[in-house]
Order: structure tokens, then C-alpha cells, then sequence
């Protein structure tokens, strides 16, 4: 396995280590940057076991699930935490999540981590489409992901059940050649 670590202008991902469980529970573990996620928020118990998980699925041949941490270049600090989950079926595409601690939203951050994965994604892995779905109430994400270049494609009707109800999820897609030409280094 040849560990990921990539940087940006203002942050960083890497492969996530069990020294990460506090910094990772503040943000699975925070009901305002849950709130829009497709589960309650984690216990620090829970937390463990998605990075032993993690830790797991780094030694995968091939390689399937990548959860790391969100690092703030400035600092070092991590401050979030993202998954690129590729489909077996399609192995030429993947599905990204991410999450961030409310004390870092509203500054562009959502954005650069999203292009971060994409060009995780497309010049790292050689995928040709990535997507990530979304609540249609986190407004916030929709403008990420469009700036960030994600084109949104639709509505899933009752996607996942999250807080006891039924929720759409609204999908947006980036394919690699559209974002050759979109991308900012």
C-alpha cells in the first residue's frame, strides 16, 4: 500500500491513524456537522471502529475505501475527514463524502476539500466519474459542489432514512474530461 498524502493551498488529505479518533469525533460526533449527514452523530466508541475499518481497507487488494483526514495546511491540524468509496461493479467510478467541524465553515474550506478529492480522484486513481449526493436542505454543499465543478444530475426520492425520516438525497457528478478544463491547481 502507498499511502495517500496530498496537498492544496490550504489543506491537506493523508491516511488516517488511530491517533485521529478525537479530532475525527468532533466531527462525527457533533450534531451540527451531522445535520445534514445520513446518520446520528458517532460515539467515540463508533468512531474507533470506522478507523480500524479504515485502517483495514487501506491493505485492500484493490483498494476500495479511502477515509482520510482533512488537515489544515497552516496548522497541521486535522479538521475533517473525507471517504472516496469506488464501486465494485464500476470500478472506473466512486462515491465522495466528507465532513468538517462547524468552527471552519463558511470560508471556501468545503470547496477546496472537494476539488482536493477530485483531483485525488481523477489524477491519482484514474477514475473517470466521481459523485457524491447530498440533503437537499444543505445549501451550503450544493454551492461547493458546483463551484468546486460537480454538475448536479438529480433527486433520489427516500435515499436513506436519517433522525427517523425518510430523506431525498439531490446527486452531483463530476466526469473527468469536463473537469480537466474546470480545475484550479
Amino acid at each position: 500500500m502507498r499511502p495517500v498524502e496530498i496537498s492544496g493551498k490550504r489543506l491537506g488529505l493523508r491516511e488516517v491513524t488511530t491517533a485521529d479518533v478525537d479530532a475525527l469525533h468532533a466531527v462525527y460526533g457533533d450534531p451540527t456537522a451531522t445535520e445534514h449527514l445520513p446518520f446520528d452523530p458517532r460515539t467515540r466508541e463508533e468512531v474507533e471502529e470506522i478507523v480500524t475499518e479504515a485502517l483495514e481497507a487501506a491493505g485492500a487488494v484493490p483498494r476500495r475505501l479511502y477515509v482520510l483526514a482533512v488537515t489544515e495546511i497552516a496548522s497541521g491540524e486535522v479538521i475533517g475527514v473525507a471517504r472516496l468509496h469506488i464501486e465494485a461493479d464500476h470500478p472506473h467510478s466512486a462515491e465522495i463524502g466528507l465532513g468538517l467541524r462547524p468552527d471552519h465553515w463558511g470560508r471556501g474550506i468545503g470547496t477546496d476539500l472537494i476539488r482536493l478529492m477530485l483531483t485525488f480522484g481523477f489524477r491519482h486513481l484514474r477514475l473517470h466519474r466521481i459523485w457524491g449526493a447530498r440533503s437537499p436542505a444543505n445549501t451550503a454543499a450544493q454551492l461547493a459542489m458546483l463551484v468546486a465543478g460537480m454538475v448536479e444530475e438529480g433527486r433520489i426520492r427516500h435515499h436513506v432514512r436519517a433522525r427517523g425520516a425518510w430523506r431525498d438525497s439531490v446527486v452531483h457528478s463530476a466526469l473527468e474530461d469536463e473537469w480537466e478544463g474546470h480545475r484550479e491547481d
